[in-house]
């Protein structure tokens, strides 16, 4: 499948509208979640197994959205079907007064992965340029006065892109997925989490309260995709709203993320080849 139709391009000014939260595929759920995804897993289980026995390079993902748009539900059915040792999972909440005491990108750097791993982040470093231009909260942080003016998103969003660089420049790639859900199956999803008790655990009444603030929401999603979508990190905008789909997506891009980086079993040659051999012939004469 050409996932390139939902990359959001680099210097390309586009809105949000261009990326629908629904569209019309040939796959019916039932095809993606029996045939097309199980395939496309099989794929990506080699490729995550050969990066971390080669422990050479890593991968940082980053899933950002709206409430119940289904990033947890794309770490349960793709990522967590990967080598467990080879993947680390990690979500950020309000910050606490030790890490708003530190420069607003070091509380996410424990979530980096190791080189053989794939490091998840269930939200990120983005919320720094979202929540707290939703909320209006810079005021209420330590941040300098003279550090705040009216560059300081502009500002924020060229540190990301040059930590993004960095990480790919030191050997880990950074992917990135907006799951980009319409309001009205927000509503669906969040009302169906409130009358099911089985999912009432799933449910924030925090969710509600943010759903007031979905214009001004959306304008800072189409911002940041406009801002922070490089080459060295680009970010896909997820068709949300088709839930098996949007995980098919993911699927093919980690594919595609890994044959880039093409990882290798470790071969043994040499001094250690003799010494394997020796030990094989000490296991077989027991």
């Amino acid at each position: 499948m050409d996932i390139t139709k939902y990359l959001v391009k680099q210097n390309e000014n586009v809105e949000l509208s261009q990326y629908p939260a629904s569209e019309e595929t040939r796959y019916s759920d039932e095809e993606l979640r029996d045939r097309l995804i199980p395939e496309t897993l099989e794929k990506l289980k080699k490729l995550h197994l050969k990066l971390h026995a080669e422990e050479e390079k890593g991968i940082v993902v980053v899933l950002q959205a709206m409430d119940a748009a289904g990033k947890d539900e794309a770490i349960t059915f793709i990522f967590s079907k990967l080598t467990a040792q080879g993947l680390k999972v990690s979500s950020f909440k309000k910050p606490s007064e030790e890490e708003l005491a530190h420069d607003y990108l070091w509380r996410f750097r424990e979530g980096l992965p190791s080189r053989g791993q794939i490091g998840i982040f269930n939200r990120s470093y983005y919320e720094e340029v979202i929540a707290p231009r939703v909320h209006d909260l810079l005021g209420e942080t330590p941040l300098p006065n003279d550090l705040i003016d009216d560059d300081i998103w502009a500002t924020r969003y060229r540190q990301i892109n040059d930590f993004e660089r960095y990480l790919t420049e030191n050997g880990f790639p950074v992917v990135k997925f907006f799951f980009n859900m319409s309001k009205e199956e927000q509503k669906n999803r969040l009302l169906e989490r409130m009358k099911d008790p089985e999912k009432n655990w799933e449910f924030s009444f925090n969710d509600v309260q943010e759903r007031e603030h979905w214009d001004g929401y959306q304008n800072i999603f189409e911002e940041m995709l406009n801002n922070t979508s490089t080459e060295h990190a680009p970010w896909y905008a997820l068709p949300a709203d088709n839930e098996w789909f949007s995980r098919y997506i993911v699927a093919e891009a980690m594919v595609k993320v890994l044959e880039g980086i093409n990882p290798k079993f470790p071969e043994i040659s040499g001094e250690e080849r003799e010494k394997l051999d020796e030990a094989i012939k000490k296991l077989e004469q027991e």
